[in-house]
């Protein structure tokens, strides 16, 4: 069984302001054999992107500090119209009040920084398994 059997299919957008971080993860995912990835460099252009085509993507990986609008920021608003949208959160951040703001607000994964393409695995699986189970 190859190691991304069942991500492959997974159409992923990632938020990040920081291109050399959006570029990593989308090296990331082609390791996975994910070849469906969109990018926005923040939450507002992804909230632009996900009210055209939402029916687009499967899997939300967004950074937490960003200008315009914060990856918590983003997740609150898509919460809102995308109650069920899978959402990884990134972010350097470990201190108990931002996880439990992170929770509070629905997401569904969170990973510290740095992290490795096995941590990423680990987290798509856990949110594939739960797309799946519904």
């Amino acid at each position: 069984m190859p190691k991304s059997e069942g991500l492959e299919k997974l159409k992923v957008l990632i938020v990040d302001d920081q291109s050399d971080a959006r570029s990593m993860i989308r090296g990331m995912l082609g390791e996975l054999g994910i070849t469906q990835i969109f990018e926005a460099c923040d939450g507002k252009e992804a909230m632009t992107f996900t009210d055209a085509a939402m029916d687009m993507i499967d899997v939300v990986i967004c950074d937490w500090n960003m200008p315009r609008m914060t990856g918590i920021d983003l997740l609150r608003q898509m919460r809102s119209v995308m109650p069920d949208m899978p959402f990884l959160m990134i972010t350097g951040r470990g201190d108990m009040d931002s996880v439990t703001a992170a929770k509070s607000s629905g997401v569904t994964a969170y990973i510290r920084k740095p992290f490795s393409p096995a941590n990423l695995e680990i987290k798509l699986r856990v949110i594939k398994s739960k797309m799946d189970n519904g």
